[in-house]
């Protein structure tokens, strides 16, 4: 599962580090002007489904499916449903995709209201919008090669397949980067052909493995209408977080000019450790944990649930409590630059540290949701979701005036709080969920590593971007990596000192690892 967990992460940390460049392109080019306003929210939607379906309700509807087919009848039934389920994706997908174009405008009144305000604005995210929604239909078929390239434990085509997206959209801009109409109509673009780059590659890897897959008449056999019954309620149990994300931008799009674009760019910054920690982890423990229930071994899945619940902490705790230490010189460094100001790069700070507050829930969520859906119950997490959703919304509405724009990411970090602690709760009261002792302690160790690890960074914050002056882009990225590395190091000996690594799981895990490079060699 380590190595597994390691792969996806780090193809996800070279996506989320590309996607940084792009965004720092986007900040200076477009800023938080009306035209970055109306990309962002053409983004929002087939954003929402790449992460609903990639990252939540299609993984933990198919890729249990697929793998109990796979262990129980082999790989040409596995096949059989993965082509089965393809056929019937297509046709209803490319009917919500041309829906989606016709009705756009429909749309947009409901995720934007408050673009209705400015009539130009408003068209202009109706244009792109129409533009990006290709996209749903090739992320969605995207999706489903992914989840079969990972139920068959081949982890690395998937998780690189979201880097074509960030090559292409940073070429559309360097194409046309003079004129911000022009740049978001380029943007649009090129969000739907990096939608067939990244459908091509995990095609050609189902191929180089075996599976090519045919696209058979649609039917609803046995296997596509279960994989569908587990997929609905999913979507909210697994997707929680994205539909609390789509509800922050109905609310910022009623508040000043601008915030759509701050809280964006806010988000994108806490993406990393959530999408490179939460995603790796849950994607590696799914199938993993389907297999384990599919023999019986209840108390594997409980411990390997436990490990997970350790990876998550070890990592998630340090960059939540840096990102708060260090939101205001990480904003100002990356984009107080070009078109965006430092007053707007402040507020994204703001709001940063704010979604870092929640970010340890969002990647437990993440964790405890496959001990569910490994189970085949989406019931569950569909209701705690439904609350959570609720939560948000309601805390969006009582914050959004007195707070501003920092009332959207304060509410979804709270609702991601509830969240993974009911998830928790319930898991343990099915006993599919016992913290051992071993977790608990390192747990304890792991705060206290990286609070050392936040009082050392205190006082160096200031280097990434002096008060009063305004670095060069290159210089000032240094000093955040310089930073970062020094924040690693402190936690690391910290971390060592106080016991708070499972060394010995590292150290067999590295074995495995020469053993099988060894067997594989002549």
């Amino acid at each position: 599962m380590l190595k597994n967990i390691a792969t996806v992460g780090l193809w996800t940390m070279a996506s989320r580090v590309l996607g940084f460049t792009r965004d720092i392109l986007i900040a200076a080019l477009l800023g938080a002007g009306p035209e970055a306003d109306a990309f962002f929210v053409a983004l929002k939607l087939p954003n929402l489904f790449r992460r609903l379906f990639g990252e939540g309700a299609f993984n933990a509807a198919f890729v249990p499916a697929f793998a109990a087919t796979l262990a129980a009848e082999g790989r040409e039934e596995a096949r059989r449903l993965a082509e089965e389920v393809a056929s019937v994706m297509v046709v209803w997908l490319a009917f919500l995709a041309v829906i989606g174009v016709l009705f756009m405008p429909l749309w947009m009144h409901l995720l934007a209201p408050g673009f209705a305000n400015d009539p130009g604005k408003f068209a202009l995210a109706v244009r792109l919008s129409r533009l990006t929604s290709p996209y749903l239909l090739l992320i969605c078929l995207s999706a489903l090669l992914s989840g079969a390239l990972n139920g068959l434990d081949r982890f690395a085509a998937a998780a690189a397949a979201p880097v074509l997206f960030n090559v292409v959209l940073i070429a559309a801009l360097a194409l046309f980067h003079h004129d911000p109409t022009r740049s978001s109509v380029a943007l649009a673009v090129g969000v739907t052909l990096s939608g067939m780059a990244q459908l091509v590659l995990l095609a050609l890897a189902m191929r180089r493995a075996g599976m090519a897959l045919r696209l058979p008449r649609p039917r609803l056999s046995p296997g596509v209408r279960a994989v569908m019954a587990r997929m609905g309620p999913g979507v909210l149990g697994a997707g929680v977080t994205q539909l609390n994300v789509a509800v922050d931008t109905i609310i910022a799009s009623l508040l000043p000019a601008g915030t759509v674009s701050v809280l964006y760019y806010a988000d994108r910054v806490n993406q990393l450790p959530l999408g490179t920690i939460g995603a790796g982890i849950g994607t590696a423990l799914l199938p993993l944990l389907s297999r384990q229930m599919r023999l019986g071994n209840g108390a594997e899945a409980r411990a390997s649930l436990n490990r997970a619940i350790g990876f998550a902490l070890a990592l998630t705790l340090p960059a939540a409590l840096a990102l708060v230490v260090l939101a205001q010189p990480i904003m100002l460094a990356l984009f107080r630059h070009g078109a965006l100001n430092g007053t707007m790069a402040g507020k994204s700070a703001a709001a940063l540290a704010a979604y870092a507050l929640g970010l340890p829930a969002f990647v437990l969520a993440k964790v405890f949701a496959p001990g569910f859906f490994a189970r085949g119950d989406t019931k569950t997490p569909v209701r705690i979701g439904l609350i959570a959703v609720a939560l948000n919304l309601a805390l969006n509405l009582a914050l959004m005036v007195p707070l501003g724009f920092l009332g959207p990411p304060l509410a979804t970090s709270f609702s991601a709080l509830f969240n993974a602690g009911a998830l928790a709760l319930l898991l343990a009261r099915a006993d599919h969920f016992r913290p051992d002792r071993a977790l608990l302690g390192r747990g304890l160790r792991v705060f206290a590593a990286a609070g050392v690890m936040a009082l050392a960074l205190v006082p160096l914050a200031p280097m990434i971007a002096p008060a009063g002056a305004l670095a060069a882009p290159v210089a000032a990225i240094w000093r955040v990596g310089l930073l970062i590395a020094v924040g690693l190091g402190v936690y690391g000996l910290g971390g060592l000192g106080m016991g708070a690594f499972d060394l010995d799981l590292l150290r067999s895990a590295l074995a495995a690892r020469r053993l099988r490079k060894a067997a594989r060699s002549p």
